[in-house]
Protein backbone atom coordinates (compact mmCIF):
# COMPACT_ATOMS: atom_id res chain seq x y z
CA UNK A 1 0.00 0.00 0.00
CA UNK A 2 2.80 2.62 0.94
CA UNK A 3 5.05 1.33 -2.24
CA UNK A 4 1.65 2.52 -4.25
CA UNK A 5 1.25 6.07 -2.72
CA UNK A 6 4.70 6.49 -2.91
CA UNK A 7 4.91 5.71 -6.70
CA UNK A 8 1.44 7.92 -6.80
CA UNK A 9 3.39 10.62 -5.12
CA UNK A 10 6.11 10.74 -7.53
CA UNK A 11 3.93 10.23 -10.50
CA UNK A 12 2.27 13.53 -9.27
CA UNK A 13 5.49 15.09 -8.74
CA UNK A 14 6.72 14.70 -12.47
CA UNK A 15 3.39 15.82 -13.83
CA UNK A 16 3.68 19.21 -12.00
CA UNK A 17 7.33 19.63 -12.81
CA UNK A 18 6.35 18.79 -16.60
CA UNK A 19 3.47 20.94 -16.11
CA UNK A 20 5.98 23.95 -14.71
CA UNK A 21 8.91 23.44 -17.97
CA UNK A 22 5.54 23.14 -20.43
CA UNK A 23 4.12 26.09 -19.07
CA UNK A 24 7.14 28.40 -20.07
CA UNK A 25 6.73 27.78 -23.62
CA UNK A 26 3.19 29.04 -23.38
CA UNK A 27 3.50 32.80 -23.03
CA UNK A 28 4.14 35.14 -25.74
CA UNK A 29 7.01 38.38 -25.46
CA UNK A 30 8.87 37.06 -22.32
CA UNK A 31 11.30 39.15 -20.42
CA UNK A 32 9.92 42.41 -21.85
CA UNK A 33 12.45 44.06 -19.17
CA UNK A 34 15.08 43.35 -21.96
CA UNK A 35 13.62 44.92 -24.75
CA UNK A 36 12.30 48.16 -22.33
CA UNK A 37 16.15 48.86 -21.42
CA UNK A 38 17.60 48.00 -24.95
CA UNK A 39 18.26 50.91 -27.19
CA UNK A 40 18.01 49.14 -29.90
CA UNK A 41 14.63 50.63 -32.54
CA UNK A 42 13.41 49.35 -35.58
CA UNK A 43 13.47 51.58 -38.42
CA UNK A 44 10.58 51.02 -40.42
CA UNK A 45 10.75 52.36 -44.25
CA UNK A 46 7.43 51.38 -45.89
CA UNK A 47 5.89 48.64 -47.72
CA UNK A 48 8.27 48.34 -51.14
CA UNK A 49 6.91 47.29 -54.01
CA UNK A 50 7.31 43.69 -56.00
CA UNK A 51 6.55 41.91 -58.63
CA UNK A 52 3.31 40.76 -59.01
CA UNK A 53 2.04 43.18 -56.76
CA UNK A 54 -1.47 45.11 -57.98
CA UNK A 55 -1.13 48.55 -58.26
CA UNK A 56 -4.00 51.24 -58.26
CA UNK A 57 -2.76 55.42 -59.02
CA UNK A 58 -4.82 57.81 -58.38
CA UNK A 59 -4.14 61.27 -60.11
CA UNK A 60 -5.91 64.64 -58.57
CA UNK A 61 -5.58 68.55 -59.15
CA UNK A 62 -7.53 71.62 -58.86
CA UNK A 63 -8.35 70.83 -62.40
CA UNK A 64 -10.18 67.27 -62.95
CA UNK A 65 -10.14 67.44 -66.84
CA UNK A 66 -6.40 67.86 -67.14
CA UNK A 67 -5.64 65.09 -64.59
CA UNK A 68 -8.38 62.83 -66.80
CA UNK A 69 -6.15 61.21 -68.94
CA UNK A 70 -3.80 59.44 -66.30
CA UNK A 71 -6.89 57.89 -64.52
CA UNK A 72 -8.01 55.42 -66.35
CA UNK A 73 -11.01 53.56 -65.41
CA UNK A 74 -12.56 50.37 -65.90
CA UNK A 75 -15.29 49.58 -68.75
CA UNK A 76 -18.90 49.96 -66.62
CA UNK A 77 -17.77 50.82 -63.28
CA UNK A 78 -15.91 53.71 -61.60
CA UNK A 79 -13.21 51.56 -60.49
CA UNK A 80 -9.73 52.75 -61.02
CA UNK A 81 -7.76 50.70 -63.70
CA UNK A 82 -5.10 48.41 -61.70
CA UNK A 83 -1.73 48.27 -62.99
CA UNK A 84 0.61 44.71 -62.44
CA UNK A 85 3.81 45.02 -61.41
CA UNK A 86 5.85 42.61 -63.91
CA UNK A 87 8.85 40.60 -63.13
CA UNK A 88 11.61 43.38 -64.03
CA UNK A 89 9.30 45.63 -62.02
CA UNK A 90 8.13 47.70 -64.52
CA UNK A 91 4.35 49.06 -65.09
CA UNK A 92 2.84 51.04 -67.75
CA UNK A 93 0.97 54.15 -67.36
CA UNK A 94 -1.11 56.19 -69.63
CA UNK A 95 0.79 59.31 -71.42
CA UNK A 96 3.94 58.39 -69.29
CA UNK A 97 4.44 54.84 -70.35
CA UNK A 98 6.94 52.02 -68.48
CA UNK A 99 8.10 53.19 -64.87
CA UNK A 100 10.06 51.22 -63.31
CA UNK A 101 8.15 50.75 -59.39
CA UNK A 102 10.04 47.74 -58.28
CA UNK A 103 11.52 48.02 -54.93
CA UNK A 104 10.02 51.55 -54.41
CA UNK A 105 7.73 52.66 -51.24
CA UNK A 106 4.52 54.20 -51.84
CA UNK A 107 5.96 57.35 -51.26
CA UNK A 108 8.93 57.24 -53.64
CA UNK A 109 6.71 56.08 -56.41
CA UNK A 110 4.30 59.10 -55.73
CA UNK A 111 6.96 61.49 -55.77
CA UNK A 112 8.60 59.74 -59.61
CA UNK A 113 4.78 60.29 -60.74
CA UNK A 114 4.92 63.55 -59.69
CA UNK A 115 8.19 64.45 -60.98
CA UNK A 116 7.20 62.82 -64.24
CA UNK A 117 3.91 64.76 -64.47
CA UNK A 118 5.47 68.20 -64.31
CA UNK A 119 5.92 68.22 -68.45
CA UNK A 120 2.04 67.53 -68.54
CA UNK A 121 0.20 69.46 -65.65
CA UNK A 122 1.26 73.22 -64.47
CA UNK A 123 0.72 72.40 -60.96
CA UNK A 124 1.86 69.74 -58.84
CA UNK A 125 -0.98 67.17 -58.68
CA UNK A 126 -2.12 64.64 -55.46
CA UNK A 127 -1.11 61.22 -56.58
CA UNK A 128 -2.03 57.97 -53.85
CA UNK A 129 -0.46 54.88 -54.58
CA UNK A 130 -2.33 51.69 -53.45
CA UNK A 131 -1.69 47.93 -53.11
CA UNK A 132 -5.07 46.32 -53.87
CA UNK A 133 -3.32 42.49 -52.94
CA UNK A 134 -2.13 42.96 -50.04
CA UNK A 135 -2.14 39.67 -48.36
CA UNK A 136 -0.74 37.37 -45.90
CA UNK A 137 -0.93 33.61 -45.08
CA UNK A 138 -1.17 31.92 -42.00
CA UNK A 139 -1.01 28.49 -41.97
CA UNK A 140 -0.15 25.12 -39.24
CA UNK A 141 -1.29 25.41 -35.78
CA UNK A 142 -3.97 27.87 -35.96
CA UNK A 143 -7.68 28.45 -34.86
CA UNK A 144 -8.34 29.24 -38.70
CA UNK A 145 -5.89 29.12 -41.08
CA UNK A 146 -6.40 31.00 -44.11
CA UNK A 147 -5.04 34.25 -46.12
CA UNK A 148 -5.82 37.27 -45.49
CA UNK A 149 -6.04 40.74 -46.99
CA UNK A 150 -4.60 43.18 -45.19
CA UNK A 151 -6.58 46.71 -46.00
CA UNK A 152 -4.30 49.35 -44.19
CA UNK A 153 -0.74 47.56 -46.13
CA UNK A 154 0.24 47.32 -42.42
CA UNK A 155 0.43 44.40 -40.24
CA UNK A 156 3.23 42.67 -37.90
CA UNK A 157 3.04 39.19 -36.63
CA UNK A 158 0.93 38.97 -33.65
CA UNK A 159 -1.61 40.74 -35.82
CA UNK A 160 -1.65 37.82 -38.57
CA UNK A 161 -1.76 35.60 -36.02
CA UNK A 162 -4.53 37.12 -34.21
CA UNK A 163 -6.57 37.29 -37.60
CA UNK A 164 -5.82 33.49 -37.78
CA UNK A 165 -7.59 33.05 -34.22
CA UNK A 166 -4.27 32.47 -32.18
CA UNK A 167 -2.04 29.66 -31.67
CA UNK A 168 -3.99 26.09 -31.10
CA UNK A 169 -2.31 24.30 -28.03
CA UNK A 170 -0.37 22.06 -29.98
CA UNK A 171 1.39 24.78 -31.53
CA UNK A 172 5.18 25.70 -31.07
CA UNK A 173 5.65 29.63 -29.48
CA UNK A 174 9.46 29.10 -30.19
CA UNK A 175 9.54 27.66 -33.84
CA UNK A 176 7.32 29.97 -35.88
CA UNK A 177 7.83 29.82 -39.58
CA UNK A 178 8.33 32.90 -42.05
CA UNK A 179 8.49 32.33 -45.58
CA UNK A 180 9.39 35.26 -47.75
CA UNK A 181 9.87 35.95 -51.01
CA UNK A 182 12.02 39.13 -52.28
CA UNK A 183 12.59 41.31 -54.75
CA UNK A 184 14.76 38.44 -56.38
CA UNK A 185 12.18 36.01 -56.38
CA UNK A 186 13.81 33.81 -53.96
CA UNK A 187 12.41 32.53 -50.43
CA UNK A 188 13.89 33.15 -47.53
CA UNK A 189 12.79 30.72 -44.34
CA UNK A 190 12.99 32.42 -40.72
CA UNK A 191 12.40 30.63 -37.59
CA UNK A 192 10.59 32.97 -35.26
CA UNK A 193 10.43 32.51 -30.85
CA UNK A 194 7.49 34.33 -30.06
CA UNK A 195 8.13 33.34 -26.20
CA UNK A 196 11.12 36.11 -26.91
CA UNK A 197 10.18 39.62 -26.14
CA UNK A 198 12.90 40.56 -28.50
CA UNK A 199 11.04 39.42 -31.45
CA UNK A 200 9.57 42.53 -31.52
CA UNK A 201 12.86 44.08 -32.84
CA UNK A 202 13.23 41.80 -35.34
CA UNK A 203 13.09 43.19 -38.78
CA UNK A 204 10.65 40.31 -39.96
CA UNK A 205 7.95 41.52 -37.13
CA UNK A 206 6.69 43.63 -39.44
CA UNK A 207 5.08 41.73 -42.49
CA UNK A 208 5.24 42.26 -45.82
CA UNK A 209 2.36 41.52 -48.42
CA UNK A 210 2.56 38.03 -49.44
CA UNK A 211 4.49 36.90 -46.35
CA UNK A 212 2.97 32.89 -45.01
CA UNK A 213 3.20 32.16 -41.35
CA UNK A 214 3.51 28.50 -40.66
CA UNK A 215 3.31 27.72 -36.74
CA UNK A 216 4.99 24.22 -36.47
CA UNK A 217 3.12 21.03 -34.35
CA UNK A 218 4.47 20.12 -30.80
CA UNK A 219 5.27 16.66 -30.51
CA UNK A 220 1.94 15.83 -28.61
CA UNK A 221 -0.05 16.31 -31.87
CA UNK A 222 2.44 14.33 -33.84
CA UNK A 223 2.29 11.50 -31.53
CA UNK A 224 -1.51 12.07 -31.00
CA UNK A 225 -1.67 11.73 -34.89
CA UNK A 226 0.07 8.43 -35.22
CA UNK A 227 -1.05 6.57 -32.01
CA UNK A 228 -5.05 7.09 -32.83
CA UNK A 229 -7.85 8.05 -30.60
CA UNK A 230 -7.80 4.78 -29.14
CA UNK A 231 -4.70 4.75 -27.39
CA UNK A 232 -5.42 8.61 -26.24
CA UNK A 233 -8.39 7.01 -24.46
CA UNK A 234 -6.17 4.53 -23.10
CA UNK A 235 -3.89 6.85 -21.58
CA UNK A 236 -7.29 8.79 -20.30
CA UNK A 237 -8.49 6.09 -18.73
CA UNK A 238 -5.01 5.21 -17.19
CA UNK A 239 -5.09 9.10 -15.78
CA UNK A 240 -8.41 8.24 -14.28
CA UNK A 241 -7.21 4.91 -12.58
CA UNK A 242 -4.54 7.37 -10.89
CA UNK A 243 -6.61 9.17 -9.63
CA UNK A 244 -8.92 6.81 -7.94
CA UNK A 245 -5.86 4.77 -6.10
CA UNK A 246 -4.45 8.24 -5.02
CA UNK A 247 -8.10 8.82 -3.30
CA UNK A 248 -8.65 5.77 -2.19
CA UNK A 249 -5.19 5.68 -0.56
CA UNK A 250 -5.75 8.97 1.32
CA UNK A 251 -9.03 7.56 2.93
CA UNK A 252 -7.95 4.40 4.12
CA UNK A 253 -5.37 5.95 6.26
Amino acid sequence: MKKMAGLTLCLLLTFLLVSCQAYKKVPYLQDTAFVNDTEQSVHQTGVKVMPKDLLTIAISCSTPELAAPFNLVNSGTDALQQYLVDNQGNINFPVLGEIHVGGLTKLEIENLIIEKLKVYLKEAPLVTVRIVNYRISVLGEVASPGSFVVSNEKINLLEALAMAGDLTIYGMRDNVKLIRTGQDNKQEIITIDLNKAETVLSPYYQLQQNDIIYVTPNKTKAKNSDIGASTGLWFSGVSILLSITNFLLTILR
